[in-house]
């Protein structure tokens, strides 16, 4: 049966579609990757208890905690509580804090489960927060309590340090100050602007070069508390330059959305691990792409990662931030929520014409899993925008 769908394009038209992906399946890996590969993952929100724009997040606890047994039960791990999530974005730090409890609660009996969560100082009201000292209580405070549940550490970015320092040493400082309350290593993590314009300047470096540098001092000077780092920069480039330069033992994970495919794969010598939230949209395709790079099957690795690189590109574009809204339309549009509704009203920061493309793109890469339903799905969100058919 030929399935259409009139979907808004860019140029202001309304254009017929015809659907012709074929879904990919869903299924466990046959054999472990030899890749780490981390999904950070959204959040289902609850519509029918949803506040204003000052009140708790209202989610949909049973869907947001099956969609993470999906993604591990296809052999990828779970960046937890995490910008995908919404972290800062409509998400405070007590939602977070339980999101965390819950997921590794409810998850422990998958076998192999890899789980790290964010750690950051977004509880403290950048009012508030007058010198580094006050950064290393903000860390202390949510270090303490992922590690009370049994979290392994993601440390993300803090807007407060960038706030408060005077010079790289005071990163310096922050840093080995928190990394000494860790009880087991941690990934690091450098965000860039792109993703969350009041973290420009991060480490105190006037540009890449200089960050970098400042960023490896710390890494180096404290390798063994160091997992890895993800670096989220959407520069190719830049993360092969930086990773060259890493201490023995301490990992890339790569957040570029971009070119994450042959970032992966690597250059024969230095490879990039994954933590990456476009891995939330498009899950069947990164577990087998991942498994079938285990097994030296680099033709079947390319052809179910090269479609969805332009999905990726378009989701992740700017206004970067805003990425999310196309994760979860994916999720509205594969049926792992009823609605498209998101906290702090996100699903609205994307005009339909970007959701239309979601569509097609999703298409082409196989990541529609029930075709039919999703079209009945976008005319049912398209319709009352005067964008469908």
């Amino acid at each position: 049966m030929t399935l259409t769908i009139t979907l808004p394009t860019a140029s202001g038209h309304l254009e017929p579609w015809r659907v012709e992906g074929k879904p990919l399946a869903v299924c466990a890996p046959a054999r472990p990757f030899n890749r780490i590969a981390y999904s950070a993952a959204h959040i289902v929100a609850d519509p029918l208890r949803a506040g204003e724009l000052d009140a708790a997040p209202a989610i949909d606890w049973p869907r947001t905690l099956e969609y993470r047994r999906y993604l591990l039960q296809q052999g990828l791990g779970i960046a937890e509580a995490m910008d995908t999530a919404q972290r800062g974005m409509g998400v405070p730090w007590p939602t977070a804090l339980e999101l965390i409890t819950r997921t590794l609660a409810e998850t422990r009996d998958i076998a192999g489960a890899r789980i790290a969560s964010g750690c950051g100082t977004d509880h403290v009201d950048l009012r508030d927060v007058a010198d580094c000292d006050d950064v290393i209580r903000a860390y202390a405070h949510q270090i303490e309590a992922v590690q009370r549940v049994g979290g392994n550490i993601i440390l993300m970015a803090s807007r407060a340090l960038v706030k408060v320092a005077r010079s790289p040493d005071d990163y310096r400082r922050v840093y080995r100050e928190v990394l000494a309350m860790c009880d087991r290593p941690v990934i690091l993590h450098w965000l860039g602007e792109m993703f969350d314009p009041a973290l420009a300047g991060y480490w105190g470096g006037g540009d890449f070069a200089q960050a970098a540098a400042v960023c490896l001092d710390i890494i180096e000077e404290n390798a063994t508390r160091v997992d890895g780092i993800k670096i989220s920069l959407l520069d190719e480039h830049k993360e092969i330059t930086f990773r060259r330069r890493l201490p023995e033992g301490v990992k890339l994970y790569t957040g570029d959305d971009f070119n994450y495919p042959s970032l992966i794969v690597g250059d024969g010598t230095h490879h990039s691990h994954a933590l990456l939230g476009i891995f939330d949209a498009i899950a069947p395709a990164a577990s087998q792409a991942l498994a079938a790079l285990a097994t030296g099957d680099r033709a079947t690795y390319d052809a179910l990662l090269a479609p969805t690189v332009p999905l990726a590109r378009h989701i992740f574009r700017t206004p970067t931030q805003f990425y999310k809204t196309g994760v979860v339309l994916l999720a509205y549009l594969n049926g792992f929520q009823p609605h498209f509704f998101m906290p702090g009203g996100h699903h609205g920061m994307r005009p339909p014409a970007y959701l239309a493309e979601v569509f097609r793109l999703a298409d082409r890469a196989g990541l529609l899993r029930e075709p039919e339903a999703a079209v009945r799905r976008m005319r049912a969100l398209l319709l009352p925008l005067g964008c469908g058919d």
